[in-house]
């Protein structure tokens, strides 16, 4: 064969442009792989931030507990735009009117379970799957149920993707809990019913554990069973907030939230039926004391301290409303301030939020404030503020507190109204 100069010439090009191409690829590559690998480096910065500043300060001390929450890659559990605060110590939209729960009362629950290697687990409401993972991570076998399918689904898929060879998933409803698989060493369930599923009693092994948050709508508690004797021991633990058992549970709910009387449950702080130091019908509170002498109402007042910026001193409560209906909230409380100081951020502010969210439980961009209460007041005074309520709001929380804020705050009688007049 002729030898032809031009397409060895061509053949020599064409070689050197596929070596090019390939050590940009692979270059490109290389740089991605290192961006991925700095991406995961900071998430597990942020889940040993998590823990040491929302965990471990607030009573989380079982350290299988601790691990698995700096283990459990917490990002992969929320929605895209939420990965960035998926170790803030909040409960994030999922979907079809379901959150993932904040790392804290996660850790909360898995701890008051007391979960042990060799357990058998059920969990009621898998969610995103975060807590069935938390659970992977300790004992020996996780058996989780969630209602709603196409959440079901992918919490399974993701469980599978992240290597979790001991959670079994199953789309159903959680009131029949999972008879082929009882007993159960323990039982955690992370929606509401009204009362305890008489199934879920049946399938609890004798001497076994189970953590419940019950009551109505906007009002509940996390109850501590254990079984002994055929029959559930329980224990009044504290205040919670969690969507509800649907399903049979509803169907069979008495009390039903009116959301065209907003009103708030015990804000004169009078109530602490457990005498834990906690006021009853309030969740998630954080520096929170209820001081008993020199109230302006009543005999008690809530005092919330921080001397630490950036920490959450509050107190939360659920409120339901219909924005189609109610078009403004009048509320009125008392506040006195000392030395209070704005926070790390901007937002970290001493006062009252009004945080609304639509029919699918979607945060509402506008909010109701009152405040900052910022320096120092240190007579009681009366705050009456009228807050325009969204058309599209269906559901609300009112957080009181310092909010990252520094200083001293007092608050007492606290009330809201519905306003119907445009």
């Amino acid at each position: 064969m002729r030898h032809n100069p031009e397409g060895s010439s061509w053949r020599r090009n064409g070689l050197l442009a596929m070596l090019v191409v390939l050590l940009a690829g692979g270059m490109a590559q290389s740089v991605q792989a290192q961006k991925a690998r700095a991406t995961e480096e900071e998430y597990r910065r942020r889940r040993l931030e998590m823990v040491s500043k929302y965990l471990a300060p607030e009573g989380i001390t079982d350290p299988l507990v601790l691990k698995a929450a700096r283990t459990v890659r917490r990002h992969e559990f929320v929605r895209n735009t939420d990965k960035d605060r998926a170790y803030i110590d909040g409960a994030w939209p999922i979907g079809y009117k379901q959150t993932i729960s904040p790392p804290f009362v996660v850790a909360y629950m898995t701890q008051t379970l007391n979960p042990q290697p060799e357990d058998r687990v059920l969990e009621i409401g898998t969610g995103s799957g975060y807590q069935a993972a938390i659970l992977g991570e300790i004992v020996k076998e996780v058996y989780t149920i969630e209602i709603v399918e196409p959440l079901g689904r992918s919490a399974a898929r993701r469980l599978q993707d992240l290597g979790y060879t001991n959670i079994s998933t199953r789309i159903g409803d959680g009131y029949k809990g999972w008879p082929e698989h009882a007993p159960f060493d323990k039982i955690i369930v992370t929606c509401s019913p009204e009362s305890v599923p008489e199934p879920l009693v049946e399938q609890l092994k004798e001497g076994g554990r189970m953590i419940i948050p019950l009551g109505e709508r906007y009002e509940q508690v996390f109850h501590l069973f254990e079984k002994k004797n055929g029959k559930l021991e329980s224990k009044k633990l504290i205040s919670t907030l969690f969507v509800p058992m649907t399903g049979i549970s509803e169907e069979k709910r008495t009390i039903q939230p009116d959301p065209l009387n907003p009103s708030v449950n015990n804000g004169s702080f009078e109530d602490d039926e457990n005498e834990d130091g906690r006021t009853d019908g309030w969740h998630y509170q954080r520096l929170v004391t209820l001081m008993n002498e020199g109230a302006p109402a009543g005999k008690r007042f809530l005092r919330m301290e921080n001397d630490e910026p950036g920490r959450y001193s509050q107190l939360l409560q659920g409120v339901p409303i219909d924005g189609r209906q109610v078009h403004a909230l009048r509320v009125s409380l008392m506040r006195r301030y000392v030395a209070t100081e704005r926070g790390t951020e901007s937002y970290q502010l001493p006062g009252v939020l009004i945080h609304f969210y639509d029919s699918a439980r979607r945060p509402i961009p506008q909010n109701g404030a009152i405040g900052p209460w910022l320096g120092t007041k240190d007579e009681w005074e009366r705050e009456l503020v009228s807050i325009r309520v969204p058309p599209n709001a269906r559901e609300s929380v009112i957080r009181i507190g310092l909010n990252g804020a520094t200083g001293t705050l007092d608050v007492d009688d606290l009330s809201i109204r519905a306003v119907r007049d445009r």
